[in-house]
């Protein structure tokens, strides 16, 4: 765990879920995968060659901005998949309870952050898989708000889902709640953490769900 900022005035956390809120290398790997794979089925390559593809253009968009990452949905679109084809793959692929089960936990974790502060998920996956997934972990009920890639059609780190996110929570609320408000929490830095921070909320990175589980530690 490596902890940016916690706000001072903290009211809210926004929570990235895959990876984060689980930590299953089967499913993060096929998240990935059955998507290239269709792409290659669209485009009637192997999908051997369609991996190629993903990782040159990921290793060089790595290498023209400074070793940031580059969201599979935004690498999709720069071959000319639109973010809404991206959007119909993930309802149609993802079946998480197929690798995911719940996680008590977490649960327990998530019921002591609840009690002092508002929680919403924002994901690069659409609003059906990722509701799918908190249903699979069995934390669906602290998160009445999922902000995904069909909520806006912009993958982080895009500014607009993280907007969004903090939109709603003022509107769950029912009070006022500013970025400075919020603390960010995900597993990759240039998707979950670098523009959060840089709209002023906090930020912490970590490695998987074990990590979460001790958050509890630094704000309550």
């Amino acid at each position: 765990m490596k902890i940016y900022k916690i706000p001072d005035d903290l009211r809210a956390f926004i929570f990235d879920i895959d990876s984060t809120l689980y930590t299953n290398q089967a499913y993060a790997f096929e998240q990935v995968d059955c998507q290239v794979r269709q792409f290659a089925k669209e485009r009637g390559i192997t999908a051997d060659e369609a991996r190629r593809m993903v990782a040159d253009y990921r290793k060089q968009f790595a290498a023209e901005h400074k070793g940031s990452k580059v969201s599979l949905g935004n690498t999709l679109l720069a071959f000319g998949v639109p973010i809404e084809q991206s959007v119909q793959w993930r309802r149609e692929l993802l079946e998480p309870a197929d690798f995911l089960g719940r996680d008590e936990k977490l649960i327990e974790e998530l019921k002591n952050l609840q009690q002092k502060y508002q929680l919403i998920c924002v994901t690069n996956n659409p609003v059906l898989p990722a509701r799918k997934t908190l249903d699979a972990i069995g934390i669906s009920d602290f998160f009445p708000e999922i902000v995904g890639l069909d909520t806006c059609f912009k993958s982080k780190p895009a500014l607009e889902p993280f907007e969004t996110a903090v939109e709603r929570l003022s509107k769950s609320a029912r009070t006022e709640i500013k970025a400075e408000n919020c603390l960010a929490v995900g597993d990759r830095y240039d998707m979950d953490i670098k523009l959060p921070l840089e709209m002023g909320m906090g930020g912490i990175l970590v490695s998987g769900v074990e990590e979460v589980y001790q958050i509890h530690k630094y704000v309550l």
